[in-house]
């Protein structure tokens, strides 16, 4: 698995320490910034991440900003996406198991960095449940025509 992460400057601490968790599980990951810790605009780091996913360049990304809200708006504009934002560890087996999200968003300035630690490893480890899910998956795909 090869995974994107990007944030804003109100996600970069959360942001490095989710690489240390990548790191630890030894997880494939590209760290596509911001290199600084001055305001950036969301869109333009939910953007890259987003793009590479939909291409196949990237099996699923990673967002982070204050609150999710504004990373998971972006990245969900782009065709083929489907991003969660979760804040809990149950949203996120359930976002793989039923939604087969390919992308993560989540907020710094809402969880810590141990909660969002058990929320990115589960988010990892959790696969598609398939079956009944796949037709809604399907018609999601649909609205995007």
């Amino acid at each position: 698995m090869r995974i994107a992460i990007s944030s804003d400057h109100g996600g970069n601490n959360l942001r490095r320490e989710i690489i240390r968790l990548l790191v630890e599980m030894e997880v494939e990951f590209v760290d596509l910034g911001p290199d600084t810790d001055e305001s950036v605009d969301y869109p333009d780091y939910a953007a890259p991440v987003a793009n590479g996913v939909a291409s196949g360049n990237f099996d699923r990304g990673i967002l982070i900003c204050g609150t999710g809200i504004g990373m998971s708006i972006a990245a969900n504009k782009v065709k083929g996406i489907r991003c969660a934002l979760v804040h809990d560890v149950f949203s996120a087996k359930a976002t793989r198991q039923h939604n087969d999200s390919n992308m993560l968003a989540m907020g710094e300035r809402v969880i810590g960095f141990g909660h969002a630690r058990e929320i990115v490893a589960t988010w990892i480890k959790t696969p598609f449940e398939g079956g009944r899910h796949e037709c809604r998956i399907e018609k999601l795909m649909e609205l995007e025509d």
